[in-house]
């Protein structure tokens, strides 16, 4: 399944480059339209409850640490999907917004409620607030 995802302040993220990077930017918030680098595949993992989050280059976003950061928070260069690659979107209403929650049971945040080049993601929430809140875009 191919989709967007979009900050509660309706900016999408975007992987840097298309994905393959472990040094900050490696996720911005401040894209106003979709493009390639907007764009993810969610990967079932089997259980009905966890995915993988591919980007357009076909590597998966990992949590740095399972979660629970707000520095060196998200890598995008993992090539196999692996416990610290899996999310949980989680639905605050039957069609959205969602939370998107790491292995360890916390949540990533879209500092500043989105619009960010650099320091864009952190994942450290352990409850979702307006800036945990994300909307995915997908069929696109």
């Amino acid at each position: 399944m191919t989709c967007a995802i979009q900050s509660n302040n309706g900016d999408f993220l975007s992987a840097v480059g298309g994905g393959g990077r472990t040094a900050d930017p490696v996720i911005r918030t401040n894209a106003t339209q979709i493009r390639s680098w907007e764009t993810f595949t969610l990967v079932p993992v089997g259980d009905g409850v966890h995915y993988g989050i591919r980007t357009i280059n076909g590597n998966f976003l990992t949590a740095v640490g399972g979660g629970g950061r707000i520095t060196d928070v998200i890598h995008s260069d993992a090539t196999w999907l692996r416990a610290w690659e899996e999310f949980i979107f989680v639905p605050l209403t039957p069609t959205g917004p969602y939370g998107i929650e790491t292995i360890n049971g916390h949540f990533l945040t879209s500092v500043g409620d989105g619009g960010r080049a650099t320091n864009a993601i952190h994942s450290d929430a352990t409850r979702i607030q307006s800036w945990e809140m994300f909307w995915p875009i997908c069929g696109i």
